[in-house]
């Protein structure tokens, strides 16, 4: 599919008297390969709630189960899955009460690879097979369970690389299942021949790898040690302490040539992985699945600062059971989820100057705390306080009840449908000889990541709904479609206008 798009945007000039904004239009020409090729999914985290979830979940789904519970039958989808559950409209069509909208799947705008037809592997520190491990999750119903227990029973995790320093102390005892030695070199080239092998096992065209394990405390940035692409190559041959698993699997996914997505949230992408990445023009995405809480207050918060109304203190706590919660037990992974969890109001609250001085921040303070009784089923408070009209305060309390790995699966299906689909899209603008891919850095997948990783130089936005319009705006673009902009300007005519319009045409049919 090839499509001439013309994009609309605005460069704003400051001057002595004011800003000075200025239309301008780009052309580009956009092309995508229809051939969706055979595609595999290698997970790090394979054995874990969202390893066993997801791949549960396209089993349930290819073979059409059906499962009791106490509330009846319950039946295989892939609801919280944009591209799979999703509508988009494609435009309006007259009809004889007037013009009626028309919507279609997302998925339908352009070819991509179905969750069914995905090949799925991967690794973990704990040897159980994927039927134990999915009952050790407890995500499923008990009657999904048995009828998917012989499906699963028959795959096994590749051994992990595992490294203790990065992860809480309780997980060694799930590590019975890693790469012997600690020479980290020696671990780089063990993934990148599973990756191979994986390929070749399965006739794969395409690959997409994305680490769903346990989130690591932060790397420290050091110069000369991982700033750049030679000195993080350098530091992995000689196994620096720095150097953190989810980081090695990223640079085995580059050099293999295979997207590379994080879903945690510890800094996977240090400067040299990034470096990396461009040198290769291999995709990477991260950070950190938005799936719950953090979706929630990304819409609540956009929604207060555009209502004109102040928030000054977000507070949210949240407790959960599962094996996530109890490695963010420990201080130094749950720092790297406090982060990734704290920056989600940034821009919102940076765009309303109005509202909020340069330096000015709303109270922000987030809580997570273990407790194994309630298993997966995450629960979530917050409190939104905002200044409204004369002084005024406005509180908000919500109670979310999140299935945590049940809401997290499908965005790793979005996630890797979009990434394959990515490297199969290339664009031009009259000043290239050639055409080429976007850049490595997918932003275009900040919908569905909390600490949305972006290009240099590019704004992060964590505003939901605008990151939801950029995935459809961009596929509508890729099929030559304007953008969705709501403006309804043909449902806003003047009567008046019409009428004499109607009247002037009848006038010129009679003679």
């Amino acid at each position: 599919i090839e499509s001439a798009f013309s994009y609309p945007r605005t460069i704003v000039t400051n001057t002595p008297s004011g800003a000075v904004a200025t239309p301008v239009t780009d052309s580009y020409t956009l092309r995508t390969a229809t051939a969706v090729p055979r595609t595999g999914l290698l997970l790090a985290g394979l054995g874990g709630n969202n390893g066993t979830t997801v791949t549960g979940g396209i089993i349930a789904n290819r073979e059409g189960i059906t499962w009791r519970t106490k509330d009846g039958v319950k039946a295989a989808n892939y609801f919280g899955s944009i591209m799979m559950s999703s509508t988009v409209r494609v435009g309006t069509t007259a009809a004889s009460g007037g013009e009626e909208d028309v919507y279609a799947p997302l998925r339908a705008l352009v070819p991509t690879v179905h969750p069914n037809d995905l090949v799925i592997g991967g690794w973990d520190i704990s040897g159980l097979d994927l039927g134990e491990a999915m009952r050790r999750a407890a995500v499923f119903d008990y009657d999904l369970q048995v009828q998917l227990e012989p499906h699963l029973r028959e795959m096994k995790p590749m051994p992990a690389v595992f490294d203790p320093e990065f992860v809480a102390a309780n997980q060694m005892q799930r590590a019975d299942n890693i790469v012997a030695g600690t020479d980290k070199k020696v671990w780089l080239d063990t993934l990148r021949q599973n990756i191979r092998d994986f390929k070749a096992a399965n006739a794969l065209e395409s690959l997409v790898v994305l680490w769903t394990a346990n989130t690591e405390r932060f790397a420290e940035i050091t110069p000369g040690v991982n700033d750049t692409a030679a000195n993080l190559m350098a530091a992995i041959e000689a196994s620096h302490p720095e150097v953190s698993p989810s980081t090695i699997y990223a640079v085995a996914s580059i050099l293999e040539g295979c997207p590379y997505i994080n879903g945690s949230p510890q800094n996977t992408f240090v400067p040299g992985c990034v470096e990396l990445a461009i040198q290769h023009n291999v995709f990477i995405a991260g950070d950190d699945f938005k799936s719950g809480q953090t979706k929630y207050k990304s819409v609540m918060v956009d929604f207060l600062v555009q209502a004109g109304l102040k928030p000054t203190s977000i507070v949210s706590y949240n407790h959960l059971g599962n094996n996530d919660g109890k490695n963010l037990s420990a201080p130094a992974q749950f720092r790297s989820k406090e982060i990734s969890k704290s920056n989600v109001v940034d821009d919102m609250v940076a765009s309303n100057e109005l509202l909020y001085e340069k330096s000015e921040h709303p109270d922000h303070v987030v809580v997570i705390k273990y407790v194994p009784n309630v298993g997966d089923s995450k629960r979530a408070m917050d409190e939104y306080t905002s200044s409204i009209f004369m002084g005024g305060t406005n509180t908000i309390v919500s109670h979310n009840v999140c299935e945590d790995s049940l809401l997290a699966s499908p965005l790793i299906l979005d996630l890797a449908i979009l990434a394959e689909l990515s490297t199969r899209i290339s664009y031009k603008t009259p000043e290239m000889k050639s055409f080429e891919h976007f850049h490595p850095v997918l932003s275009l997948l900040s919908y569905l990541l909390k600490a949305p990783l972006v290009p240099d130089g590019a704004p992060v936005v964590n505003a939901l709904f605008k990151q939801r319009s950029c995935i459809e705006n961009f596929l509508r673009a890729c099929v030559g479609l304007p953008p969705e902009n709501d403006m309804r300007l043909e449902t806003r005519h003047n009567p008046r206008v019409r009428d004499v319009v109607e009247s002037d045409v009848a006038k010129v049919k009679s003679k």
